[in-house]
This record gives C-alpha cells, structure tokens and sequence, in this order.
C-alpha cells in the first residue's frame, strides 16, 4: 500500500440509488448506479447487474492506477 493512500479512495465511491419499487428482501432490486469519479452510471434490474457494473469500473480503475508512475497495486 502506497503511503498516505486513503482507506477508502474516492476513485472506489458510487452512489447507488433504489426506485421506490425495490424489496430487497425479496430479491427485487431496481434502480440506478453512478461512479463517483467519472460519472459513468447505469439503470439496474437485479444485484447482479449493479454488481456486474461496479465490477467492470472497479476493473478500469484498477488497470489506470497500474499504468500511471509509481501505481503500484492497490
């Protein structure tokens, strides 16, 4: 870990928003994601759409701390 490396990166946030017709308890999940950083959002059906979206951003941020100077991994 590099020095000084907050616990929780704001290049990690999203902000995750459930229409009023969400019941979580019985497995229906409906609503909106965006990442915090580069806006990127997208509509969700089910937890594993929210969770495939935030896996394949999570992914991207991963790969660009890698390529910039001293990214090391994180």
């Amino acid at each position: 870990m590099r020095q000084h490396e907050p616990s929780l990166p704001t290049n990690r946030a999203f902000v995750v928003q459930f229409r009023a017709e969400t019941e979580l308890e019985r497995g229906r999940w409906a609503g909106r994601v965006e990442h915090v950083v580069s806006g990127q959002a997208t509509h969700f059906a089910s937890l594993e759409e929210l969770v495939a979206f935030m896996a394949r951003v999570l992914t991207a941020v991963r790969a660009q701390s890698r390529r910039k100077p001293g990214g090391g991994s994180s």
